[in-house]
């Protein structure tokens, strides 16, 4: 699809119509039978954007997904909507009511930030990402607080906006791009962009090195549902400081610069953190909630002798702890009568499917086994969560 025009105009919208919900499988008798019809490119383009509307409902919600216009960059690219809702919110309350959305993609977070009453300037330099933002603007009815405009966001004035908003592409011909100088623009730059505004938030991703981090920011490493989908540099609100939030609910775990957890014998209970808490370095404060430590001091496993509930981390409890020894296993999950085994690991080469068909786990019972080193040893911990 280069050319979103065909499909705002009333047959392409019929078309739209016609084709929504269409399986894969059907695909072709669908086509067959519209071509009679319509033209055949139209036809093709309306059961391509029926298709990335589906894979756009996990993000965006069936609702908006299927009055949106995406592409298949944008749907891989765009934020989930429940995290824009959740910066739009922030941005809100720090006072914000002008951004300048910088790579702004295919709307996404323009749209979260609409949502929130904050009037947005949507910036992107590719004509047909332009076009779509502008297209999903308009079928939400957020055209009057939304203004898409197409520019090299490197040479867009900012001044007059209470805040910048700069999401950097992070993917490249080659896939993902680790490096931050690598971004389309570059992080520093972006950083700049930053520094001029009154707050600004700079999207990248969660893999980005801590020393990385300028000092005036402060970094907030953000999962939704247990999977961390990225980092948020923040300005102009508390620098130096570092935090965890998870989504549904946004629960915020701040950072208090505790020194790492003591190693300790692993206890009745295990914890493991949230992938945001790891990321942004928060096991010790996890830990210390839990008056507990860690199972060795090269891994992100929490120990401790009593059950306390807390939202950062997946509680479990510990039955048993051997000596690597895939034999040794297979004969505890037999005389268990365990059939669904769950493999986590961390800190072990072995690969969780590789165990499976080693174990052949049999029986109407569950368990967890966790693949990790203790006190420096190659060790399996069994139980299950609580």
């Amino acid at each position: 699809m280069n050319d979103l025009a065909p499909l705002l105009t009333p047959e392409g919208r019929a078309l739209l119509d016609a084709v929504r919900g269409t399986a894969p499988a059907d695909e072709l008798a669908v086509a067959t039978r519209l071509r009679r019809e319509h033209p055949a490119e139209l036809v093709s383009a309306a059961l391509g954007q029926a298709r990335l509307r589906q894979r756009a409902a996990a993000k965006f919600g069936a609702e908006d997904a299927e009055r949106m216009f995406f592409t298949p960059n944008g749907v891989e690219q765009s934020t989930r909507a429940r995290v824009a809702t959740y910066r739009a919110e922030r941005l809100k309350a720090m006072g914000v009511a002008s951004l300048a959305d910088l790579c702004c993609g295919i709307g996404g977070d323009a749209i979260a930030l609409a949502r929130a009453g904050i009037r947005v300037l949507a910036v992107d330099r590719d004509p047909l990402t332009v076009a779509v933002a502008r297209a999903n603007a308009d079928a939400l009815g957020l055209a009057a607080l939304i203004e898409v405009r197409e520019a090299d966001v490197m040479g867009v004035g900012t001044d007059g906006y209470d805040a910048v908003f700069v999401d950097p592409a992070r993917r490249g011909g080659r896939g993902r791009i680790f490096d931050p100088e690598a971004y389309s623009p570059p992080l520093s730059w972006a950083v700049e962009a930053a520094r001029k505004a009154p707050r600004a938030a700079l999207k990248v991703a969660p893999g980005i090195p801590h020393e990385a981090v300028p000092g005036e920011a402060e970094a907030e490493w953000i999962s939704d549902g247990g999977d961390v989908k990225e980092a948020v540099l923040w300005f102009g609100t508390e620098p130096g400081a570092v935090r965890a939030t998870l989504l549904p609910g946004a629960r915020t775990l701040l950072g208090k610069g505790l020194p790492d957890p003591q190693v300790r014998p692993v206890g009745r209970y295990l914890y493991e953190p949230d992938g945001a808490v790891i990321r942004a370095h928060l096991v010790a404060e996890v830990a210390e909630q839990l008056d507990g430590g860690l199972v060795d001091a090269t891994i992100a496993y929490v120990t401790a002798d009593e059950l306390r509930p807390t939202p950062y981390a997946t509680s479990y409890e510990i039955t048993d702890q051997l000596p690597f020894n895939v034999k040794k296993l297979k004969a505890l999950l037999r005389e268990r009568g365990v059939g669904t085994l769950t493999v986590k690991k961390r800190g072990s080469a072995v690969e969780p499917e590789e165990l499976r068909k080693k174990v052949k786990p049999q029986g109407p019972n569950a368990a967890t086994v966790f693949l990790t080193r203790v006190a420096g040893a190659p060790t399996m911990l069994i139980g299950a969560p609580v």
